[in-house]
C-alpha cells in the first residue's frame, strides 16, 4: 500500500503549489482543476502522476532542451472558477495548451473559450459523451467515456437479474450522461429499473435512494457521484443494513476514495479506464513504477496512471508540435500534432490498440475494465 505520510505530503504539494513552475521553463501548460473540494484527493492523486513524467522528461533535456511548466489553478470543483482560471490562463500568449481539467460541467464551460482562443484542452479527467460526440475540434480525450463505464458496470451488476439493479446518480450533467449507459443495458433487455433515483449534487442525501433499493429488494447498486457523494451513499445504505453490491465509475478509482468509505470499503467494485496499476508486464505501469520508487512513492493508483498517461500523450504531442525540438511550440502546432496520431503506443499494453486522433475523432482509448476494493484497502482486478 501506498506510505500515508509520504502519499499525504505528495497531495499537499499538488494542492499548495498550484503555480508549479520549472527554472527557465518555455513550454506553458495551463491547468485549472479541483484542489480543493469534494474531488481534491482525486485530483491530487492526477496530478502526482502527471508530474511523474513530466518532471522526468524535463530531467532528461525536456523537449529538445525546452522544459514544461505545468501551470496549475484550483477551482475549487465549481465551474464558474474553472472558466474563470481558464480565461486567465489562455490569456497568457505563453500557455499553449490546457490540461487535466476536471468534471463535466467544468469542461462544458471552458468550451466557448476553447473556440475563441484556439487553444487545445487535453485529456479532461471526465468522460463526458458530449466532448466526444459530436467531435469537438479543441477537445482531446484520453479515457474512455462514463457511459462505456456504467455499460460494462449494469451488464455486470445484471447478469442474475437485470431488474434488481438500482440506479442512483447525481443530478448534474455528469450523472445524467452517465446514466445513458446504464439505461441503454435495460432498454436492450426490455426492462424497466425498479429503482433510478436522482441525488442533489449540493447536499447529497440518499434516503430515499437507500429505502427503495430495500423496498424493491435489489442485489445491486449503481452510485454515480463524487467520491464524497457516492461514500455517503454506501455510509447510508450499510446504515441501513443491505448487503447489496455496490459499483461507481472510474472517477472514484483513488486512494482519497477508498479512505472516504472507510469501513464500507471493501467489496465496493470501481470501473476503470486504464491497465492495473499493479500490472508490471504492462510497460506504461513498469515505468510509472520506476519512477514512482524513485519518489518513495510505495504503491501508484489509478488515478495517478490516469494523469501519468495523460502526461505521456502531452509529451508526445510537444515532441510532434516541435519536429527538430528548438522550434517553439504553438497552439496551432499542437492540434496539428495531435490530429496526426495514428496507433501511438504509450505503453499501455492493450492489445496493440494506441492512442489514435484525427479531425474526426478525438475519443483516444476505448479501454473499460472492471476492480474491486479488497480488505487491504487497494484496487483488486
Amino acid at each position: 500500500m501506498t506510505n500515508p505520510s509520504k502519499l499525504a505530503a505528495l497531495a499537499s504539494v499538488a494542492a499548495l503549489c498550484l503555480a508549479c513552475t520549472t527554472a527557465g521553463a518555455q513550454i506553458r501548460i495551463g491547468q485549472t482543476s479541483g484542489f480543493t473540494g469534494p474531488v481534491a484527493t482525486s485530483v491530487a492523486e492526477i496530478n502526482i502522476g502527471a508530474k511523474l513524467y513530466l518532471d522526468h522528461v524535463n530531467a532528461t533535456g525536456g523537449i529538445g532542451g525546452q522544459q514544461i511548466e505545468l501551470v496549475s489553478m484550483d477551482d475549487k470543483n465549481q465551474p464558474a472558477l474553472t472558466l474563470e482560471n481558464a480565461t486567465k490562463l489562455v490569456a497568457d500568449p505563453k500557455v499553449v495548451a490546457l490540461f487535466l481539467d476536471r468534471g463535466t460541467p467544468h469542461t462544458q464551460a471552458i468550451l466557448p473559450l476553447l473556440a475563441e482562443s484556439h487553444i487545445v484542452l487535453l485529456a479532461p479527467s471526465t468522460g463526458a459523451m458530449a466532448l466526444h460526440t459530436p467531435v469537438n475540434p479543441w477537445v482531446f480525450n484520453v479515457r474512455a467515456t462514463y457511459q462505456a463505464e456504467t455499460e460494462r458496470l449494469t451488464r455486470h451488476l445484471g447478469m442474475t437479474r437485470l431488474d434488481r439493479v438500482a440506479l442512483c446518480y447525481v443530478d448534474d450533467s455528469f450523472g445524467n450522461d452517465a446514466l445513458q449507459g446504464a439505461l441503454k443495458v435495460f432498454k436492450e433487455a426490455n426492462v424497466k429499473p425498479l429503482v433510478q433515483e436522482a441525488i442533489d449534487k449540493a447536499k447529497p442525501d440518499y434516503g430515499t435512494c437507500v429505502q427503495k433499493i430495500i423496498a424493491n429488494k435489489q442485489l445491486g447498486a449503481v452510485f454515480i457521484g463524487t467520491p464524497v457523494s457516492v461514500a455517503t451513499g454506501v455510509k447510508a445504505l450499510r446504515a441501513a443494513g443491505s448487503s447489496v453490491t455496490v459499483a461507481t465509475l472510474s472517477n472514484n478509482a483513488a486512494s482519497g476514495f477508498i479512505k472516504e468509505l472507510g469501513p464500507q470499503a471493501t467489496g465496493v467494485i470501481v470501473s476503470q479506464v486504464f491497465p492495473s496499476e499493479r500490472s508490471l508486464a504492462t510497460p506504461m505501469i513498469a515505468e510509472a513504477s520506476k519512477l514512482a520508487a524513485e519518489k518513495n512513492i510505495k504503491q501508484l493508483t489509478p488515478a495517478m496512471i490516469e494523469g501519468f498517461a495523460a502526461s505521456k500523450v502531452l509529451v508526445i504531442a510537444l515532441k510532434k508540435a516541435s519536429a527538430d525540438g528548438k522550434t517553439p511550440v504553438t497552439r496551432a502546432a499542437i492540434k496539428k500534432a495531435l490530429e496526426t496520431f495514428n496507433q501511438v503506443d504509450i505503453g499501455g499494453g492493450l492489445g496493440g490498440a494506441g492512442v489514435t486522433y484525427s479531425p474526426t475523432d478525438h475519443s483516444g482509448l476505448e479501454y473499460v475494465d472492471l476492480s474491486y476494493i479488497g480488505p487491504d484497502g487497494t484496487f483488486r482486478r
